[in-house]
């Protein structure tokens, strides 16, 4: 299990617990079918088949498979839901600029 920040500059899979925010911002997380993210998540595109709960803020896609359940928002131009998936939250596309310009600000001023 991780507790904390995960930050990473190229594509990432998740096959454990995070619990904490992950930022991959211009890349691909994937959180596999055993792994559970408690926390935001911030990337390019984010592919869940496990579990996740919090902000899923992506500037591509947000895709729950139809293995996984997700809970929390989620601010994507592309929200795809499979069959079966379970999600309960919200879909707020039209604030994603927004969400992209506070979180690409948070990182920054943490880092540095």
């Amino acid at each position: 299990m991780i507790r904390g920040e995960v930050h990473s500059t190229k594509d990432l899979v998740i096959e454990g617990r995070v619990d904490g925010p992950v930022w991959s911002d211009g890349q691909s997380v994937t959180i596999a079918a055993s792994a559970t993210v408690t926390g935001d998540i911030l990337a390019r595109d984010i592919v869940i088949h496990g579990h996740a709960a919090g902000t899923m803020v992506a500037s591509g896609v947000v895709e729950i498979l139809p293995t996984a359940s997700a809970e929390g928002r989620v601010l994507s131009r592309v929200f795809i839901l499979g069959d079966g998936a379970t999600f309960n939250g919200s879909v707020q596309p039209q604030h994603l600029d927004a969400a992209l310009s506070v979180a690409r600000h948070r990182l920054t001023a943490r880092s540095g």
